[in-house]
């Protein structure tokens, strides 16, 4: 029903643009709000899931990033994923491991991006880190909260771009609590309609997203 459209090669701007355009009975029509197109079917209080604004060129889309961490079936733990850079998981569970001491050595880690959209920026990090941790505690995140965030080796939390642009559309579809670096709070002005939290590591981060759960 749906198609994403991305160009190739464009001589007058950037590549990094996508459509999303929806197959109907009178032909393909754009889809104005893409964004609940990623997060609509989206399942209530279940572990592992978590959303995120990611940019797309200059267009921020809210995706949906759902993990599985369960026992080992075999001697190897297994690391499978499906619109995350796989080697960007295995680092970034290594992380996790050392600097909050989480053991996933005996656990298969299995992490999806709904809609089948493919994220490459560094700003998908502490989404990834919140939905394996939710998985691994089974603990759900509250529906209405959002991260967004690059975690470095240290543990720290880095700044990304264009933050406003993201919260706007986070607040556009009903989120309420965010969660961002705290390098980004500065660029924000203060809404009472929202809730913004700014973390300058994972453990910070942790505390912060399972206690608003």
């Amino acid at each position: 029903m749906y198609r994403m459209l991305r160009a190739k090669k464009n001589r007058y701007g950037s590549t990094n643009e996508i459509g999303v355009f929806e197959m109907k009975e009178s032909g393909i029509k754009e889809v104005s709000n893409p964004s609940s197109f990623f997060i609509n079917e989206r399942p209530a209080d279940v572990s592992g899931s978590i959303i995120t604004p990611i940019l797309e060129g200059s267009r921020v889309l809210l995706v949906e990033l759902q993990a599985l961490v369960t026992d080992a079936a075999f001697s190897s733990p297994q690391r499978l994923s499906k619109g995350v850079n796989h080697k960007r998981l295995s680092l970034l569970l290594a992380v996790l491991e050392k600097r909050l001491g989480l053991n996933f050595k005996d656990k298969d880690v299995n992490m999806n991006i709904t809609g089948g959209i493919n994220v490459e920026e560094p700003g998908l990090d502490l989404a990834i880190a919140a939905a394996v941790i939710s998985s691994y505690r089974n603990i759900a995140i509250n529906n209405k909260s959002a991260v967004i965030g690059e975690i470095g080796l240290a543990g720290e939390v880095r700044a990304v771009g264009q933050i406003k642009k993201r919260v706007k559309e986070l607040k556009k579809l009903g989120f309420k609590h965010f969660v961002i670096p705290a390098g980004n709070l500065k660029s924000l002005s203060f809404d009472q309609e929202i809730k913004v939290d700014g973390v300058k590591n994972i453990a910070e981060f942790i505390k912060i997203i399972l206690k608003n759960k």
